[in-house]
């Protein structure tokens, strides 16, 4: 049996465990656009995936149609950074797609009801910043 490796440190983990702003970089043809969504919002699967509910976000998902790759920042005052330092933030790359129907859908339709799609992200690298 293989085990899955850990991408994502447990001081992440901690992260989400308090509350804060989580921004989500997208770009397509044009300009970078920001949308911001909750720490409290994201759902990570076994698989260590981010699920994350979306309600707007429309300009993200026609960036993600022309261009899958994305960036999301998210930090906490409340988890111990490096050298003691009073909070920790991470920055996220990976590949996202839209999910509009199935389990995974409707497992985060039970949890946040205003959602209408489900943003999944497959992470491909993770940084602690402070």
């Amino acid at each position: 049996m293989n085990k899955i490796e850990k991408l994502l440190p447990q001081k992440f983990y901690d992260v989400l465990n308090h509350e804060g702003v989580v921004s989500i970089v997208s770009w397509g043809e044009g300009e970078p656009h920001v949308v911001n969504t909750w720490n409290s919002y994201l759902v990570i699967t076994e698989d260590e995936h981010i699920l994350i509910p979306a309600y707007g976000m429309r300009k993200t998902e026609k960036n993600v149609n022309v261009n899958n790759r994305l960036k999301i920042t998210l930090g906490s005052k409340e988890v111990m950074g490096f050298n003691d330092y009073q909070g920790t933030g991470f920055i996220i790359e990976g590949t996202a797609a839209y999910i509009e129907s199935g389990e995974t859908y409707n497992m985060m339709k039970e949890k946040f009801s205003f959602l209408t799609r489900v943003l999944d992200v497959t992470v491909t690298s993770i940084k602690q910043k402070i």
